[in-house]
């Protein structure tokens, strides 16, 4: 990956994302660049080949305080439980852990 984007500028850093598992790569990575000159020049590279494989290139995306991005209903906030509330899923009225 450095020698694929060199001649956009300073590289500070490379890192690939690995299955903690397996220990192979997921298939993505992140290029740290010195300047935001070389962020630009690399993303005219958005679309070529690396080993055989095209590249999407884009810059990094930076979150906005207080913007939620609507995934999911949260975890106990701001929503009433339903059914049998907070105690748990039902585990019979017998339950006896010993």
């Amino acid at each position: 990956l450095q020698e694929h984007f060199k001649g956009s500028g300073a590289i500070n850093r490379v890192t690939i994302l690995c299955n903690k598992f397996t220990g192979h790569p997921k298939g993505f990575a992140y290029v740290e660049f010195g300047t935001t000159d070389a962020v630009t020049k690399a993303q005219l590279l958005d679309g070529s080949m690396l080993h055989g494989r095209p590249l999407k290139v884009n810059p990094k995306r930076t979150n906005v305080p207080g913007v939620n991005r609507g995934r999911g209903r949260g975890r106990g906030y701001g929503f009433a439980p339903r059914g049998r509330g907070f105690r748990g899923r039902g585990r019979g009225a017998y339950y006896s852990p010993y």
